[in-house]
């Protein structure tokens, strides 16, 4: 039986660690049951960017007549959008191709399933055919994941979209004329955003009680109130049934307070209620790999299964499903592998950020005010309004409107950030530098004195790192939209925080 030095499992960030095994002259294999390159590339963020955009223009020039400025959108070249978008897709051809041409790997283009210990078969799927069986002394899993179907009574029947077929052969000649969304997070914010925009009659069913519910409750308020402007939300529903009537798809939906069951009725259903492990594809029970209650794969701080030489990587892990914590995984994940034991890094998730690319945006980094009570810190909320600034008025914003975009700064009793959160235009863009300032507590160094004692106690502390104080200390261009986030500190409010009490003993 074949063994192999490396066995990568997923083509998207599995490929980053590939390239280093294939690079030290390892005997490599790769593993993949779809295109080359994996979700983002592929089904997921890049080719999805490419429809966001235009959905934005479109949202844009509605806004402009806020100030003084109104737009007619007189064609939407969707065949053109499509083109742009396909041509994203369809790097995984180069990608593919090259790949066949590096002497030490082979590609196995198939479904990968543990059949023992460190040891795989391959199946074609389709035909129903064994496309290979071997061993591995390293195993790096970086399968991905795939849409959670909820349990709908005949669901099955609807021929429905995910992302995955979406890009895929059941992407639309045209958009639909009207769509059924079940989910209200991430993929559905997104899609919902598109088709709207596109003029598409949109709703969305969302058993939850608000929007995307990893942010804070006032963003998902005031998403949801844009998103009733141009498209129906029903929260607190839930799908129980799908069926056909005449050229209609049907969704009965059940209200999660009341118990009132109604039907609602459009061209096309896309499933967006988040997503579900491929764990049990692999078969990963064959080989001793433990899963969480959700079937993700457990892996510790250096990104190692319970298994010797096995790592698991990206959203196969279940940890913040994002290319870039993958791309931040992949990079320790090589290191770990490859390096020298006593070399061996950590993962730290404390600052991952975010983005949602519907209307409004959304960005997002560390901690609610919720998840900050709840592990205990004392903290200090500041909020600050698109409205408050000169830019921000510029831009046609105005207090006490609904479509008045906000940061929320959650800080500890110590100055430190805990969480940044941003819903308005560029919140991808005002997010990024707090990351940057929470990274800089775990990076912190002193600069090179030929006298280290002279240091004051105080820079050798170094109290700033992963602190608001460096946005305090500087400037900031006015008028811009960076005043939104750094004047938002001047609103800081006490939430929780302690008051010292001090003891006066009189002798």
């Amino acid at each position: 039986m074949k063994t192999y030095d490396l066995v990568v499992i997923g083509s998207g960030v599995g490929l980053s660690v590939l390239n280093v095994g294939l690079q030290l002259g390892m005997n490599c294999a790769l593993v993949e049951n779809t295109k080359i390159g994996g979700t983002c590339l592929t089904r997921g963020c890049i080719p999805s960017k490419v429809l966001v955009y235009p959905a934005d223009l479109i949202r844009e020039t509605q806004h402009a007549k806020k100030v003084g400025i109104k737009f007619n959108v007189e064609n939407i070249d969707w065949d053109l959008m499509a083109k742009r978008m396909w041509s994203q897709i369809d790097e995984s051809k180069m990608i593919d191709q090259g790949l066949s041409t590096v002497p030490n790997l082979k590609v196995y283009k198939g479904v990968g399933e543990f059949v023992g210990e460190y040891e795989m078969k391959v199946n074609d799927t389709k035909k129903s055919k064994e496309l290979g069986h071997f061993k591995a002394e390293r195993f790096v899993i970086a399968s991905g994941a795939r849409s959670f179907i909820p349990p709908i009574q005949g669901i099955e029947d609807m021929n429905y979209i995910t992302n995955e077929n979406f890009f895929g052969d059941r992407f639309p000649k045209k958009p639909w004329k009207s769509l059924i969304i079940i989910g209200g997070g991430v993929i559905a914010a997104e899609f919902a955003h598109i088709f709207s925009a596109m003029g598409t009659e949109v709703i969305i069913v969302e058993m939850l009680p608000r929007l995307t519910v990893t942010e804070e409750p006032e963003i998902s308020e005031l998403l949801e109130k844009s998103f009733n402007n141009h498209m129906k939300v029903l929260l607190n529903e839930k799908a129980i049934k799908a069926y056909m009537n005449k050229n209609q798809k049907v969704i009965l939906v059940k209200n999660m307070k009341t118990g009132v069951e109604k039907e609602i009725i459009a061209e096309e259903i896309l499933i967006a209620a988040g997503r579900r492990s491929n764990a049990d594809l692999l078969k990963v029970e064959n080989t001793g790999l433990v899963t969480d209650e959700r079937g993700w794969i457990k892996t510790n701080e250096y990104l190692e299964t319970n298994k010797n030489n096995i790592w698991c990587i990206g959203d196969a892990n279940g940890l913040y499903q994002f290319r870039h914590k993958a791309n931040y995984e992949a990079e320790i994940c090589t290191n770990n592998i490859f390096g020298p034991e006593d070399q061996k890094r950590s993962v730290d998730y404390s600052a991952v950020p975010w983005a949602i690319f519907t209307y409004p945006q959304i960005g997002h980094v560390g901690m609610t005010q919720a998840e900050a009570i709840e592990k205990g810190y004392e903290i200090y909320v500041a909020m600050k309004n698109y409205s408050t600034i000169a830019k921000g008025y510029a831009m046609g914003f105005e207090s006490n409107q609904e479509d008045d975009g906000f940061v929320k700064l959650i800080v500890d009793k110590s100055y430190k950030i805990l969480g940044a959160h941003v819903v308005g235009p560029h919140a991808a863009l005002l997010v990024q530098p707090f990351v940057y300032l929470m990274n800089s507590g775990f990076t912190c160094t002193l600069p090179e004195y030929r006298d280290e004692k002279s240091l004051p106690k105080v820079e050798k502390a170094c109290p700033e790192a992963g602190s608001f104080i460096p946005i305090y200390r500087s400037m900031v261009i006015h008028p811009s939209l960076n005043e939104v986030t750094g004047w938002a500190i001047g609103n800081l409010k006490p939430v929780n925080i302690k008051m010292e009490h001090h003891e006066h003993h009189h002798t």
